[in-house]
């Protein structure tokens, strides 16, 4: 049996912690159909992020979703956010089978 898949974007947003409510509202506002949250850890430029001490908790949202819509999600967040908390935010393209789902 062959699949039928679909073309998608995952945007990936990785976000200080105190943006998860915000950001939430942002993307199912913007067109998104659902994401996906999880607390994370890790070290870049902007030194470690141990998640010890509330202040120092990331998130990692995903959100699959048409490339348009994946597009102006990410264009808002840069313009909201950026200037303001540490962000980072990255794009990859994926094959989902249920795409009334995304």
């Amino acid at each position: 049996m062959s699949l039928k898949k679909y073309r998608r974007q995952l945007l990936v947003i990785i976000a200080e912690a105190s943006l998860e409510k915000r950001l939430v509202e942002d993307v199912m506002h913007l067109g998104a159909h659902g994401y996906t949250v999880a607390d994370v850890r890790g070290s870049g430029t902007s030194g470690v992020r141990e998640g010890i001490w509330e202040s120092d908790r990331t998130i990692r949202m995903e959100i699959l979703c048409e490339g348009a819509v994946a597009d102006v999600i990410a264009s808002e967040v840069m313009a909201r956010y950026a200037a303001n908390y540490g962000l980072s935010l990255y794009f990859s393209e994926v094959d989902v089978l249920r795409p009334e789902k995304y």
